[in-house]
C-alpha cells in the first residue's frame, strides 16, 4: 500500500487538513478492510478499479466513483475489487460546509455522489479533469480552483460550533462540553442543534472520535507502554472505559486491532 499526504493552500489551510493519495495492486486475495471514523469528512475520487462497501455481512454496494463521505460514527468494511488508485480531500469537521448548501447532516453515514452536491455538467466537469490530470500535483491544483471558487465569504459555520471544534482537537477530545460552555451553559441546546446540522453529528460523538484518534495514533506509534498508560494519557476514566469506547467505533478492542489483517489499511492511515 502506498500511502501519501499533501498540504493545502494557505487559504484553504484552516478547513482543509490534507489531500492524500493511496495506490493498492491489484490482489485477488485481498481482505476486507474495516475503516475507523476520524471526525473528518472526505471527497474522494476512485480512479482505479471499483471499490466495494459492505452495508452488511453480505451485502455490497459499489462506492460512487467521485463521492462525500461524511460524518460516520461506526466503522464499516470495503474491499477493492482490483486496483486501487484513490485521490482524496480531508476536510476539518467544519470544513466542507462552507462549500455546499445542503445541512451536513444529510451526509451522515454514507456516500454521495458529487453531482447531488454541485451541479450535474460542474461535477462531470470536475471529475473529468481530476481522472484526466497527469499526476497529484494537477489534481490538486485542479480541486483548489474548484473549491477556491466556491468558498463562502460568509462564515457558514456558527462561532460557537466552531469554537467548539477547536477546542475539542487542541485537547485531543478530552473536554466534555459541560466543561467548554462553562461560561455559558444556556447555550448547550443552541451548540448541539446546530452542531448536528453544521457537522453531521452531536459534539459529543465528535469528541469521542477525537479521543479515538488521539489514542489509536499513539497505539500505532508505540507512544504508550501499555493500554493502561494510553487511557491515562487519553484521559479516559480508566482502561475499561478506554476499552468500551474502542470497540464501539473499530468494532474489536484494541489488542484485536494491532497485527488485524483487516484493520491494515486504517492503521496506514491513522499511524
Amino acid at each position: 500500500m502506498k500511502y501519501q499526504t499533501y498540504q493545502p493552500h494557505p487559504d484553504l489551510e484552516s478547513i482543509i487538513r490534507c489531500y492524500w493519495t493511496l495506490e493498492v495492486p491489484a490482489d485477488p486475495s485481498a481482505q476486507r478492510q474495516r475503516i475507523v471514523p476520524d471526525g473528518c469528512i472526505e471527497m474522494a475520487f476512485i480512479l482505479g478499479d471499483d471499490i466495494k462497501r459492505y452495508t452488511s455481512e453480505d451485502s455490497f454496494i459499489l462506492q460512487p466513483r467521485a463521492m462525500v463521505l461524511g460524518q460516520t460514527v461506526e466503522s464499516f468494511y470495503i474491499e477493492p475489487t482490483g486496483y486501487v488508485n484513490t485521490f482524496a480531500v480531508s476536510f476539518y469537521p467544519y470544513g466542507f460546509a462552507n462549500f455546499v448548501a445542503v445541512p451536513i447532516k444529510s451526509l451522515a453515514n454514507k456516500e454521495t455522489p458529487i453531482e447531488k452536491l454541485f451541479d450535474q455538467k460542474t461535477a462531470i466537469k470536475l471529475t473529468q479533469e481530476i481522472i484526466e490530470a497527469k499526476d497529484v500535483r494537477q489534481r490538486i491544483e485542479i480541486i483548489e480552483g474548484f473549491l477556491l471558487s466556491r468558498l463562502s465569504e460568509k462564515p457558514m459555520v456558527d462561532h460557537i460550533v466552531r469554537t467548539t471544534i477547536d477546542t475539542l482537537l487542541s485537547r485531543k477530545g478530552s473536554s466534555s462540553i459541560s466543561s467548554i460552555l462553562k461560561q455559558d451553559p444556556s447555550k448547550r441546546r443552541q451548540l448541539e442543534r446546530n452542531f448536528v446540522k453544521q457537522i453531521g453529528i452531536s459534539p459529543k460523538q465528535l469528541g469521542k472520535v477525537i479521543r479515538l484518534q488521539s489514542a489509536l495514533k499513539m497505539m500505532l506509534n508505540e507512544e504508550g507502554e501499555n493500554l493502561t498508560n494510553i487511557a491515562y494519557e487519553s484521559e479516559y476514566y480508566d482502561q475499561a472505559h478506554f476499552i468500551k469506547d474502542f470497540r464501539e467505533f473499530t468494532g474489536v478492542s484494541p489488542k484485536e486491532f494491532l497485527g488485524n489483517e483487516n484493520m491494515a489499511l486504517s492503521s496506514l492511515f491513522y499511524k
